[in-house]
């Protein structure tokens, strides 16, 4: 639940801010400070600077190529025009973001916003994609509150060979012991940071674990689900262990997922726009607005919220990953669940669930383009179609049809063909941004085309 949230990165005084943690960098016995940031294929990468450095480049930031957004998960460099080995942008640090490592000695991490060499926002950030939506919410007096709910897998290496640390049940104890352990020092390392553990359990894949932190505003959101990959996996690696957040690290195994909670709320976070007391789900008739929004764009929005070839594996009827364009009460088959909320606090726990999302999507662009659908939704007054209160794989063609839950794209390259096709998200995201991500999204569809099976589950168990 969440009352009077603010998004801090509007309220601080950035040069208090960035003073207030040189020093704190400084009493730390930091080295290294890390500028991160999420590429355009999801991909958590950046550089980092000496601490004698650290305060110049608060300001100044880093220099990076303009090469970097056209780059793929294999290192391939994607043919986008002005995005070759001449020009440079800078990574500048948002120092609302700056943490300490609690995985690596003598670390600090900050999130950066991409800008060009005379300060303006680089137009192919994810980062900066997601502030414009938020904007474009708030211009509508209205704030998103978001979560994701990252699903994701121990394993060992051997050799060449990742192997799930165990074969335990679902939401088994034997589960949660095995990986007790690391669990505990992921807790903690979170905690250090500032993100607050709401649920744990070891899930239904082998070596599969589920651990979710409470939700926030939605740039603070995306900026957290960077910062948690980065933990989990910096954490695993201090217990000789790899935490893959890929969709299908095994194929024989249930997928990973990263559902993504959402709700829309007054500017100062005291009400929840979707919420209504006397409505069936208590779904306002703004939340089913919103809802419309992202049904209507979701065979696009696919391209942004299940981002790898790896992903289209996991969405798959009657695997619980959402195959149908279909929403209904907990129903978690269908691509939108309405969460049952919280007795007692119905109106601050009412929120809908995007099931058909990932941890291969870059979570600012994901979460950014949820935003734009929702709000095209309600700028076009869409209707919401009716609730299915069954698995849709158990209705026939004639009966999905009459409701609209048509089966979901079936590959990356089919939801970048719509993506291609929905001039509402590519206006969203700009030309910069879409021709970028669609280049290399392209071209991963490309190099996984010439490959087989063994390749595409071994690049992504790591890489993710």
């Amino acid at each position: 639940m969440a009352t009077a949230l603010t998004d801090t990165t509007t309220t601080v005084d950035l040069d208090s801010k960035r003073r207030e943690i040189v020093a704190q960098a400084e009493a730390a016995g930091l080295r290294l400070v890390r500028f991160l940031y999420c590429d355009n294929d999801g991909i958590i990468r950046g550089k980092s600077s000496g601490i004698n450095g650290f305060a110049d480049r608060l300001n100044t930031g880093i220099g990076l190529t303009l090469a970097m957004q056209a780059f793929t998960m294999l290192d391939h460099l994607a043919t986008v025009d002005g995005m070759g080995p001449v020009g440079e942008i800078r990574l500048v640090p948002d120092p609302t973001t700056f943490t300490i490592a609690p995985y690596a000695p003598h670390t600090g991490t900050v999130l950066v916003d991409m800008q060009t060499l005379d300060g303006q926002p680089y137009a192919a950030d994810g980062r900066a994609f997601l502030k414009r939506m938020v904007d474009r919410a708030a211009e509508r007096d209205l704030a998103i509150l978001a979560a994701f709910e990252p699903e994701w897998s121990l394993a060992r290496k051997t050799g060449e060979q990742f192997d799930p640390i165990d074969d335990s049940g679902c939401f088994t104890p034997t589960g949660m012991n095995i990986a007790a352990a690391v669990i505990d020092d992921i807790v903690a390392a979170l905690q250090s940071q500032g993100m607050q553990v709401e649920q744990y359990y070891a899930e239904l894949g082998w070596g599969q674990q589920e651990l979710s932190i409470s939700p926030a505003p939605a740039l603070t959101a995306a900026d957290r689900h960077v910062l948690y990959r980065e933990t989990v996996r910096g954490v695993a690696l201090q217990h000789g262990l790899y935490a893959s957040f890929a969709p299908k690290p095994w194929g024989d195994q249930a997928g990973n997922g990263c559902h993504l909670h959402f709700s829309v709320w007054d500017p100062d976070y005291r009400t929840n726009r979707f919420y209504q007391q006397a409505a069936e789900y208590h779904l306002s008739p703004l939340a089913r607005q919103f809802m419309a929004g992202i049904l209507n764009h979701l065979p696009a929005l696919l391209a942004l919220t299940c981002a790898s070839v790896n992903s289209y594996r996991r969405l798959q009827p009657q695997m619980w990953a959402s195959a149908y364009r279909a929403w209904g009460p907990d129903n978690r088959e269908g691509a939108l669940r309405v969460a049952s909320p919280f007795k007692g606090h119905e109106a601050e726990s009412t929120n809908v669930e995007l099931k058909s999302s990932d941890s291969s999507a870059n979570p600012y662009l994901s979460l950014a383009g949820v935003i734009a659908a929702g709000l095209d939704g309600i700028e076009r007054g869409l209707a919401l179609s009716p609730a299915v209160t069954v698995d849709p794989h158990t209705l026939d063609d004639a009966q999905r049809k009459k409701i609209g839950a048509d089966r979901l794209p079936a590959s990356l390259q089919e939801a970048i063909a719509n993506l291609k096709r929905d001039d509402v998200l590519l206006k969203a995201m700009g030309e910069r941004l879409a021709t970028s991500y669609i280049a290399v999204k392209e071209l991963d569809i490309e190099a996984f085309g010439q490959q087989d099976d063994a390749f595409e589950f071994r690049q992504h168990i790591y890489k993710y």
